[in-house]
């Protein structure tokens, strides 16, 4: 490898090229001083069912119906904005990186917080909006890139993550191919809504390195604030006794 590039990509090598790269080492060298955050990709409204992922330029992404990755790490993102969120780098007037304490007005524990419970926003839903953020990681690439989960599509991904845990995998020891589907709410109302699959397991060396960047990455995670999260929501509807997403009988 020459000294002047961070890694030599081969696409054909899996993920073994993480064997030269070092996360944090090309955060402080190449990113110091700029916005150092990572690039994201996006799950379009209204119940289409291709993703926005970075392209070769910089503000035309791709469009592609599925993809492939590796889940890096993934955290609880909540926000509740006392006016309604409209984008930019507001921070929300209370949010939380766990899920379970909240930082700001209200603050304190989210179990008990009046704005998580459900009701307590539109349409049944909460008016702190739960949300799951994660690291992913595709094969040819060295820079994870963030996928936020809306509320619409977070019992898919636990019931996935049980699938896995349930054959004794971790979510970043196997290769996870993410696709979408359009859903439609009781009132009739399409929002797209993610679906999760295994496309392979990680050979032992590729798992030992992957490992290695999912610690960098629930370090680094700490300092990505909300404002890289989308100013929308899909609109669905939510059974405020039960928290299940309301559907049509198909």
């Amino acid at each position: 490898m020459k000294n002047n590039e961070l890694v030599t990509i081969n696409e054909n090598t899996g993920f073994l090229q993480l064997a030269d790269f070092n996360l944090d080492e090309a955060m402080a060298s190449e990113l110091d001083g700029l916005d150092m955050t990572f690039e994201r990709i996006k799950i379009p409204s209204a119940g289409s069912t291709v993703f926005e992922v970075p392209g070769e330029n910089p503000g035309e992404p791709d469009t592609v119906k599925e993809f492939s990755a590796v889940i890096l790490y993934h955290h609880p993102l909540y926000a509740y904005y006392k006016d309604k969120y409209t984008g930019g780098s507001n921070p929300p007037d209370c949010g939380s990186f766990d899920g379970i304490t909240g930082e700001g007005d209200p603050g304190g524990s989210c179990a008990k917080c009046p704005y998580n419970q459900f009701g307590s926003g539109e349409n049944g839903s909460k008016a702190c909006k739960n949300r799951r953020r994660i690291y992913v990681l595709r094969e040819g690439e060295i820079f994870p890139l963030i996928l936020s989960l809306p509320t619409g599509s977070l019992k898919e991904f636990s019931r996935y993550i049980k699938r896995l845990l349930s054959k004794g995998k971790k979510s970043n020891s196997v290769v996870t191919r993410f696709s979408l589907k359009k859903a439609t709410n009781s009132s009739g109302i399409t929002y797209s809504q993610a679906q999760f699959a295994v496309d392979r397991d990680l050979t032992a060396d590729e798992y030992a390195l992957i490992s290695k960047l999912s610690e960098q990455v629930k370090a680094f995670s700490t300092r990505v604030g909300h404002d890289t999260e989308p100013a929308g929501e899909e609109v669905i509807n939510v059974d405020p006794e039960s928290g299940e997403i309301t559907e049509p009988l198909k």
